[in-house]
């Protein structure tokens, strides 16, 4: 009776499916185009092994597993619920994770939103040699980029290995209550799209809501701006120091780290310059993909580079979308202040260092390039950090934003 109570109430009633080989207690093996899961965190672990002690009627194993992470971590409540249930099961039937009559419907629910959130996380393989096919190009001095999985719950880290991405770990999280895609204030939900961290804020500057710190990014970004989406306070933080761990979907639209967690990326979060992605589906690829991408991409940077010192105005205005826009500025008028410009031209020099290529999520092909410029000429001369925006137009990519950094 046990196993068959809570067995089903931590598995089957949250709608995941156990692997047969986690169920015997063997590893589960990963597919040719993936390595062996990582070792998991220790909440993964614990809905794991308590499982395997469930299914195995190791009343005893289950309630030590659960008991090791409250010692470690008490405020951790989904650990209290899974040792309650283990408790109670011994002189009721449970038909659901948290089905002791009077139990608060509400809470159980994100209780058990975050069970499955963890066991799916537990049950994906680790990325291995594969990347995103967002990360194309990291500039030498970002050592690291974050990857938000919001679909997954998960928080990707990897690091910069001459200018490409290698995975490193990956850590649970919380995004907004109301899902993804912000759109305007107060609306609860996470943004998508390419961001920076742009500072960093200690504990005790900041309410207990947030936990033992923030980085907050730079939402909106020019084009979340464009495209007229409003808003701002988008942060990376921590718990109350009453919560181990928030349910997958319970933030204002922050993403939301274990206190733990958080502490462990603060090492690798450079201000400034470590990007983060927010995507709701990361399309994952062999480094070869992404090695093509990023020469494409840098070919058509060149060739706007090559053409910018040609004094060719015409030739460079075809690196240019009919539908670019930078400040208020649109086509029209910025190719009539480029041909005067290079009208009391003799010549020009254009140097880029330190370039960085992301794809934005989304369903459009646009990638954002970010790169230092150098600029000399005939009569002017000046450097600034530089923002563009390429859209996929055919076969070729334009220029579709562009501004300072």
């Amino acid at each position: 009776m046990f196993r068959t109570a809570v067995f089903a109430g931590l598995a089957a009633a949250l709608s995941v499916a156990i692997p047969a080989a986690a169920m015997s207690g063997h590893p589960v093996k990963p597919s040719p185009q993936t390595t062996a899961a990582a070792p998991p965190v220790e909440p993964e672990a614990l809905l794991i092994k308590t499982l395997l002690a469930i299914n195995n009627n190791q009343l005893d194993a289950a309630l030590s597993e659960v008991e090791n992470v409250l010692r470690a971590y008490p405020n951790f409540r989904l650990a209290h619920l899974i040792k309650g249930d283990l408790l109670l099961a011994r002189s009721q039937p449970l038909k659901m994770m948290g089905g002791a009559i009077g139990a608060p419907a509400g809470r159980l629910a994100d209780l058990r939103e975050e069970a499955r959130a963890r066991l799916v996380r537990y049950q994906q393989e680790r990325p291995g040699d594969r990347v995103p096919r967002n990360l194309v190009q990291l500039q030498p001095e970002q050592k690291y980029a974050l990857i938000v999985d919001t679909s997954k719950s998960t928080l990707y880290v990897f690091e910069n290995h001459n200018g490409a991405a290698r995975y490193l770990t990956d850590y649970y999280i919380s995004s907004g209550k109301n899902g993804i895609d912000k759109l305007r204030e107060g609306d609860k939900k996470t943004p998508l799209g390419v961001y920076h961290v742009t500072s960093s804020m200690p504990r005790e500057k900041l309410a207990d809501l947030y936990g033992v710190g923030a980085f907050p990014i730079n939402y909106p970004n020019e084009w979340d701006r464009r495209e007229g989406r409003k808003g701002g306070g988008i942060w990376l933080h921590g718990t109350p120091s009453d919560t181990f761990s928030r349910p997958p979907q319970a933030s204002d639209g922050c993403v939301v780290l274990t206190n733990r967690d958080l502490e462990a990326i603060r090492q690798r979060v450079q201000i400034g310059l470590t990007p983060v992605i927010i995507s709701n589906s990361i399309e994952w690829v062999q480094p070869q993909a992404v090695s093509g991408l990023r020469q494409e991409l840098g070919t058509a940077l060149e060739q706007w580079r090559h053409d910018w010192e040609s004094l060719s105005t015409e030739r460079f205005l075809t690196h240019y979308s009919a539908s670019f826009r930078s400040g208020k500025q649109d086509y029209r008028a910025f190719a009539q202040q480029k041909r005067q410009v290079n009208a009391g031209k003799q010549w020009v020099k254009v140097k880029l260092d330190k370039v960085s290529m992301f794809l934005n999520p989304g369903k459009e092909r646009l990638a954002v390039v970010t790169f230092e410029q150098d600029y000399t000429s005939s009569n002017v001369t000046n450097k600034m950090r530089k923002r563009q925006y390429w859209i996929k137009d055919g076969a070729t990519w334009k220029i579709i934003h562009e501004g300072t950094a």
